[in-house]
């Protein structure tokens, strides 16, 4: 495997790729394939980012996030200091794709502090679009701005598509957050259409499920129609393992109003779907959107279960903005307020009992996992039958739940 020869190959997958619409995606994507395929035991760091890149356009998260890794440890090795930040950008843009939010912001923001140290200002850029991206999952909206702003003075001198793109993303994802989907429509729209200086195929597909429930929450559902459909042949190539999902919630939202039978048999298959990706916090969106459909149609019981599904989701991947939501939502289905906190945890079986009081430590579910030998999801469903035996709605309310009831039983 040469390394001239590799880089024509990647040259001409990507020219293809960029061509901007799903046919020139469709050619370029088999070019690439065979780029991430031959990097083998390749240890030049040049090479394995091309690899990487490669992997990152046809959605191999997996191979990513190696070929990322093999490159940052070749580039340190040889001491190439102004490939260090490119190594760390594939990794945390990997991690977020992947939807590690914490790694990406760790990987990010080494690489913001290597990109500086080696003076590069455009590698710099990337780092801040992804941290900009990663901040507008909690309620600091200025950090989002701050990140997003920077990222964008440099993208614009430079003529950065891509970054810009991730920036501009970030700020409707945190629009989003807030509930100001008018605002997100708005900002996602020139995004997601097709043309010169619009980015490639699959990074525009990536903001698509964002400008679609914008949309619809904004009251122009027919806007999204035309980009549902041209998210559906970016599912149909199987490269992206949140797609097949997303396109599901893309259709429920559509169907809200005029198809509610349709409509719940859209969220049911999303939310099994996304049982077969990793991903806590594209499944949480899923659900919360289910929620909200659910309490709208007067089904307040199963509205509960679901934003309850929602918000341990959200908590476990520190999305705080999207929490407050689904929190917001379960308040409104009458869900128990923090005042009504239960005195005492005898409703609970022995199995948990134990993962409250993990939890309550701060335990996250892999770790109660690890700790009592079982799977994170039946973490997952336990903690989900003990929030609604203690009628409480966060991990927050757990631990005071759990301390409240401590205290009790000492007092007796």
């Amino acid at each position: 495997f040469v390394l001239d020869g590799a880089l024509g190959t990647y040259l001409r997958g990507m020219g293809a790729v960029l061509s901007g619409d799903a046919r020139g995606f469709e050619a370029g994507r088999g070019t690439l394939r065979q780029v991430v395929d031959a990097a083998g035991e390749a240890d030049e760091a040049e090479l394995l980012l091309c690899a990487g890149a490669a992997a990152l356009v046809v959605g191999d998260l997996a191979a990513a996030c190696r070929l990322g890794s093999r490159a940052l440890a070749a580039a340190r090795a040889r001491g190439q200091v102004t490939v260090v930040p490119r190594a760390l950008e594939q990794l945390a843009y990997a991690e977020l794709r992947a939807g590690r939010h914490a790694r990406a912001r760790a990987h990010a923001e080494e690489g913001s502090r290597a990109a500086r140290s080696a003076g590069r200002r455009n590698d710099l850029a990337h780092h801040q679009a992804i941290l900009a991206l990663v901040a507008s999952l909690d309620q600091d909206a200025r950090t989002v701005a701050e990140h997003a702003a920077a990222a964008e003075g440099t993208a614009a001198r430079h003529g950065l598509v891509q970054t810009s793109t991730l920036a501009q993303w970030a700020l409707g994802r945190a629009d989003l957050a807030r509930g100001r989907p008018q605002e997100a429509a708005a900002r996602l729209h020139p995004l997601i259409s097709p043309g010169r200086g619009r980015g490639h195929f699959a990074i525009r597909m990536l903001v698509v499920p964002c400008f679609v429930e914008a949309s619809v929450l904004a009251g122009r559902a027919e806007g999204a129609r035309a980009a549902v459909e041209e998210f559906a042949v970016w599912a149909g190539f199987g490269h992206d393992p949140q797609a097949p999902a997303q396109l599901l919630r893309c259709r429920a939202l559509l169907a809200a109003e005029a198809h509610p039978a349709e409509t719940a048999d859209l969220y049911t298959e999303a939310l099994a779907r996304h049982e077969t990706a990793d991903g806590d916090f594209e499944r949480a969106r899923t659900a919360l959107l289910h929620g909200k459909w659910l309490r709208r149609a007067r089904q307040p019981a199963k509205a509960r279960d679901t934003l309850r599904d929602a918000l341990i989701a959200f908590e476990r991947c520190g999305a705080g903005a999207w929490a407050a939501q689904a929190a917001a939502e379960l308040r409104a289905t009458g869900e128990a307020s923090a005042s009504q906190l239960p005195d005492r945890l005898d409703g609970l079986t022995p199995q948990q009992l134990r993962i409250a009081r993990l939890v309550a430590e701060g335990a996250t579910n892999r770790e109660v996992a690890r700790h009592l030998s079982v799977s994170p999801r039946t973490v997952d469903h336990h903690l989900r039958n003990v929030f609604a035996t203690l009628g409480v709605r966060s991990r927050v309310e757990l631990s005071r739940a759990v301390a409240r009831a401590d205290g009790a039983t000492a007092d007796a």
